[in-house]
């Protein structure tokens, strides 16, 4: 079971690095992107499509960790998780970073398109595009304030988890100090057993003293009438 884990980590391991260097290929696709708009909102459905795919596949990763055994594993996973989590969000700035740019872009260039009397029949559309791309711009940055939020509990989460760890080390640590109180309470009781032991051998002595004198004063009494003349 513990291997069949291992290779669903590495299997998605190797689908977030995938996503992630796509992801960077499609940004800077938008960065260098002369137009027109529509070239540029299919770059941002691709990218949006990856995007979900990489959360999805962090989100797994994240669940394997809670799976593992090992407390190493479960916190190497968590690691490469909490990574992988901030290059998404690192991605998603970029992305929102080239779409500035590119926008940029085709704004000087519908200028330069005025300034110089040339006319794009074009040019009315990438007008109207220009709301698509602001819309754009929004969905990226709820993507980012959602990325925050998940960071958020994510964090709750480890605090919880620190909390049950110190409350388990102090329980640990009691038990220690009970164990170590009823070592000693093991320890003088033996030495009251075994000075019992010694007394108990003691008084059997002088029991069996006692009984040999007994019958040594009995046979000298015997002998003394039976025999009085020996």
């Amino acid at each position: 079971m513990a291997a069949s884990l291992d290779v669903h980590v590495r299997i998605c391991g190797q689908e977030i690095i995938k996503y992630d260097l796509e992801i960077k290929a499609f940004i800077q696709d938008i960065r260098d992107c002369p137009g027109p708009q529509s070239a540029l909102m299919e770059l941002n459905s691709l990218v949006k499509v990856k995007l979900n795919q990489l959360r999805l596949r962090i989100q797994d990763l994240e669940q394997m960790a809670k799976e593992q055994d090992r407390e190493e594993d479960r916190l190497a996973i968590q690691t490469e998780t909490e990574s992988q989590r901030k290059q998404m969000l690192s991605n998603q700035t970029a992305w929102r970073k080239s779409n500035l740019a590119c926008k940029l872009a085709i704004d000087n260039m519908e200028k330069d398109e005025l300034l110089h009397g040339i006319q794009n029949p074009t040019l009315k559309q990438r007008k109207v595009t220009k709301e698509s791309l602001v819309e754009t711009s929004g969905d990226i940055t709820d993507s980012l304030m959602s990325i925050c939020r998940m960071m958020d509990h994510n964090v709750k989460q480890s605090e919880d988890s620190i909390g049950t760890l110190a409350t388990s080390s102090r329980t640990i640590l009691e038990t220690n100090e009970e164990f170590k109180s009823m070592t000693g309470t093991i320890h003088l009781g033996r030495k009251l057993i075994l000075k019992y032991n010694r007394r108990e051998l003691t008084d059997k002595l002088l029991i069996f003293l006692a009984l040999a004198l007994f019958l040594a004063t009995v046979l000298y009494i015997l002998k003394k009438r039976l025999f009085p003349f020996y």
